[in-house]
């Protein structure tokens, strides 16, 4: 109670503190607002306003006027200054300004400079400049010479937001690609730039919306890209630099992270390594799906998007908590102009990992005739490695003509030993458990465009990939498990062998006509084949004591499947513009045809679907856009869920495929909104989703114990999913204020013993923050969110909520020191059981460097109160948990950082 009440007192007086901050900083500033016009009184949007103060301790300030041409800037009382307002085109206009206790009301006539040749040449470049689809940044106006890395640059700039995971927004958008000198970076994924790049290597800042690496497919494909090119300074152009980062801390901790960089106009070198045991992961399921392509690609392949995330190598990244944790991570990435029109880009990643994990359990099994508790505790030990390599290949002779190859290889490697112990009822036992997985993927893209005519602009697509997995997993106990299900036969050791095969070849073409009617109206053909050819083979078997082998074949265990699937469709689209709206009504025909065989039984099918899509995107201006989607999806299930004999899924579950199944349909619509305004610093974010299942795969389970049998059938009770997510932050002065809200609702049917049940679950939550931007006092970020859970199962309703604050701080003093701090409280309630639990975790570091001197020094400390463990709850169809997961204990290092 102490605690709470120590932390509610904490938030309440941090309230009051960026209150009073926000009103003292409100009553020393006044607001000099207008218009800014050309000669004939027409508004000029997007000029620059400049103001350069005569005091050395003022700010230079600056705004940018609204399409209607007005501005508003604030500047400080009684102070003098030079307001310079610049147009592209036309000859700034220069005042001197003298403000007073009074706002200031004051409009600017630009007049069209005669000759661009003889305009006057200015000796700054303006801070923020819009340009249609591209807003430039100059970045030495919003900094101070302190930071880092680019990250700390770009939360300094007007409309940019960096998230703790290195994603960036901009205006709202998320950042999809970066660019070093209009050539990727790396894969083009944020968080390596923003972690990396020396921030005084930064000249400016360019944001291109609606990016397409194909120039001439600019406004003919959909894209709702925004890429990130960060264009570096003149003596950085052809230059090495980057920094060395070494640490040691208590109980053997170490760290060795250089990030070394070289750019020259036709060689670019990246090297970036990472050796730790502080547990800081270098390589996260988030950029396994940059590597694959990225979230939004993935998204219109559902049937890659869900194998990828299912798939054995995505479950070892995706492991974020563990009490033990060695890293040994390396990428080198190298561009090369072979010539004036070709360029080499090639990159190598490798990464070693050991990880320990822990965690304890406490289910919930809700099954209506016998309800009861299980304790389970499982413990894990795992390394994990894996090397990618890429090689792209891309021959522009011209605007009109554009080739690619892209070559991509992955080699993985993992493995585990650990334990599980279960305490229930019906069984009291440990098992030793060992896995070992190994893969390669070998992936080929063909992609070429060329503009045929005025009218006619044509693409050819290929790619062809190929998988191979080989997992094997052993289960070792002293006692039987899974008794009804697997033939086991008595020995004192029960040794269980699992051998798993699957390989793939995928291959596709596409080829597209994009035609130009006029200026409002396109259409689209498209030609295109899909096929896949995959085999699944499993082979379970229990190995005695004597040295002979129990094979589960006999039992129905065992599949050699083959599958082979193709999809070949025909495609017609119609884009159209009316006023600022565009719509895009689509037609596909796919005529589908598959195989599947397993031990000489061999079965065929095919069907013929036509699917529609509409898209509309409505442009209010550059910064306020509408769209709409909607889609009939169809997505056929991957090779496992075909198989028709049994495989073991854990030691306690077995499951089976179903070859008779065909493919689901679903209904999915999504509208999003979002506006920014930089003239009000208000930025404004709504997304909404809905997704309606007509026909789908559905798991039937039956339960015994804990012991699990599932197979697979298909449904056709409609099952709906909805999501509904809103932002907006406004910067007020020096503070930006925050408040989103997300609300999402599901239904759908459980077949639990024969039982079918629909299941309803409701989230609710919203968060409210605010976030200070100061120079010479420290920056806090301080907010609180706020949960709300609801889960109808069987006509049982459990109730859960969630409480979390948090507060970070950030402080620059003394010219040569930064402060950094992060704090954040969790309390959950289960409301149904009257239970609760609470978890917080702090981290802080000091960071110090002299103005002029290449060293730095850092000390860091991470899990500060040294929590052992954190604690939540979670359900599904038929189970609630309640889980402690393990965490690194109380870590404090001391760094050495050396810039080149």
């Amino acid at each position: 109670m102490a605690k709470k009440l120590k932390i509610k007192y904490v938030f309440l007086n941090l309230k009051i503190l960026l209150l009073l901050a926000g009103f003292s900083l409100h009553a020393q500033t006044v607001v000099v607002s207008g218009k800014v016009t050309d000669s004939l009184l027409q508004p000029l949007g997007y000029a620059n306003i400049l103001a350069i103060p005569d005091a050395d301790n003022q700010e230079v300030r600056f705004a940018i006027s609204e399409e209607n041409g007005q501005y508003k800037l604030g500047l400080s009382k009684n102070q003098a200054y030079t307001l310079t307002v610049s147009y592209l085109g036309y000859t700034p206009n220069k005042i001197a300004l003298n403000t007073t206790e009074q706002d200031l009301h004051k409009d600017f006539i630009l007049k069209e400079s005669p000759n661009q040749l003889d305009e006057i040449t200015l000796n700054y470049t303006p801070p923020v400049s819009v340009k249609k689809d591209t807003i430039t940044y100059k970045v030495d106006a919003f900094t101070t010479g302190e930071e880092r890395k680019l990250r700390e640059v770009l939360k300094k700039l007007p409309g940019v937001e960096v998230d703790k995971a290195g994603n960036v927004t901009v205006q709202g958008k998320k950042v999809t690609k970066v660019l070093v000198e209009n050539k990727t970076f790396f894969t083009g994924n944020s968080k390596l730039a923003v972690n990396n790049i020396p921030a005084d290597a930064v000249d400016k800042v360019e944001v291109l919306d609606n990016y397409n690496e194909v120039a001439m497919l600019k406004n003919l494909e959909d894209s709702e890209d925004m890429a990130m090119n960060i264009k570096l300074k003149e003596d950085k152009k052809e230059f090495a630099f980057g920094d060395v980062e070494v640490g040691t801390g208590i109980k053997e901790r170490y760290l060795l992270h250089p990030n070394l960089f070289y750019y020259s106009p036709n060689t670019n070198v990246n090297l970036i390594g990472d050796l730790n045991n502080q547990g800081v992961k270098s390589f996260t399921f988030k950029d396994f799906l940059d590597f694959e392509g990225g979230f939004g690609k993935l998204l219109t392949d559902a049937t890659g998007y869900f194998s990828l995330y299912n798939s054995d190598f995505a479950q070892y990244l995706n492991n974020q908590d563990y009490t033990a944790n060695t890293n040994q991570f390396g990428a080198l990435n190298i561009q090369q102009a072979l010539s004036p029109k070709t360029n080499l880009h090639s990159y190598v990643i490798g990464s070693k990992s050991k990880t320990d994990t822990r965690s304890e359990t406490l289910n919930e099994y809700l099954n209506n005739t016998d309800p009861f508790v299980e304790q389970r505790t499982v413990s894990n030990k795992l390394n994990n490695f894996f090397t990618i390599g890429k090689l792209t290949l891309d021959y522009d002779p011209s605007f009109e003509e554009d080739l690619a190859y892209n070559s991509f290889i992955k080699l993985t490697n993992n493995d585990s030993y650990g334990f599980i112990n279960t305490n229930n009822p019906s069984l009291n036992n440990t098992i030793a458990t060992t896995t070992d997985i190994k893969g390669l993927q070998l992936k080929q893209n063909l992609s070429y465009s060329r503009k045929l005519s005025k009218a006619h602009t044509a693409t050819l697509e290929a790619n062809y990939t190929f998988q191979n997995d080989q997992p094997f997993t052993e289960w070792l106990t002293n006692q039987q498990i899974l008794q009804e299900l697997i033939p086991l036969e008595t020995d004192t050791v029960y040794n269980i062998l699992q051998t798993k095969k699957s390989n793939s070849h995928n291959a596709s073409a596409i080829a597209k006509d994009y035609w130009v009617l006029n200026n409002f109206n396109h259409l689209y053909t498209s030609v295109g084949v899909n096929s896949a050819f995959s085999n699944f083979y499993t082979q379970d078997a229990q190995h005695l004591s004597n040295g002979t082998v129990n094979n589960f074949n006999n039992a129905g265990f065992g599949n050699d499947f083959d599958y082979h699937f193709i999809d070949t469709f025909i495609g017609l689209e119609y884009k159209f513009q009316i006023g600022k709206a565009i719509f895009k009504p689509m037609l596909y025909t796919h005529f589908y045809y598959w195989t599947t065989a397993q031990y000489h039984m061999r079965a065929t099918h095919q069907k013929t679907l036509t699917l529609p899509q509409f898209t509309s995107k409505v442009e209010f201006s550059n910064s306020e856009k509408l769209n709409f989607r909607y889609r009939l999806n169809s997505r056929f299930p991957t090779v496992n869920r075909l198989a028709s004999n049994y495989v073991l899924g854990n030691f306690n579950s077995v499951y089976k495929g179903n070859p008779t199944l065909e493919n689901q349909l679903y209904h999915t619509l999504s509208l999003s909104y979002y506006k920014f305004s930089l003239f009000k610093q208000l930025n404004l974010n709504f997304n909404s989703s809905f997704n309606k299942k007509l026909e789908h795969f559905k798991t039937t389970t039956i339960l015994d114990g804990i012991d699990q049998y599932s197979t697979y059938i298909m449904f056709d009770q409609p099952e709906h999913n909805w999501n509904v997510s809103g932002k907006i932050s406004k910067k007020i002065k020096r503070i930006r204020y925050s408040f989103s809200s997300r609300y999402s609702y599901n239904d759908f049917y459980q077949i639990l013993n024969s039982n079918t049940n629909l299941n309803i679950s409701k989230n609710t939550s919203a968060t409210l923050s605010a976030e200070t931007f100061y120079k010479a006092f420290p920056n806090i970020e301080i907010g609180y969110t706020k949960d709300f859970n609801t889960y109808r199962s069987s006509g049982i309703q459990n109730n859960f909520e969630n409480n979390r604050f948090f507060f970070n701080v950030e402080y620059d003093f003394l010219k040569d020191f930064i402060f950094k701090a992060d704090y954040a409280y969790e309390n959950y309630k289960n409301k149904t059981s009257n239970s609760h639990n609470t978890f917080d975790i702090a981290n802080a570091s000091l960071f110090y460097q002299k103005e002029d001197s290449p060293w730095g020094f850092e000390i860091e400390a991470t899990n500060i109160f040294d929590i052992g463990f954190k604690q939540q709850n979670s359900f599904s169809n038929f189970l609630i948990s309640d889980s402690k997961t393990f965490i690194m204990p109380r870590i404090v290092m001391f760094k050495l950082i050396y810039k080149l």
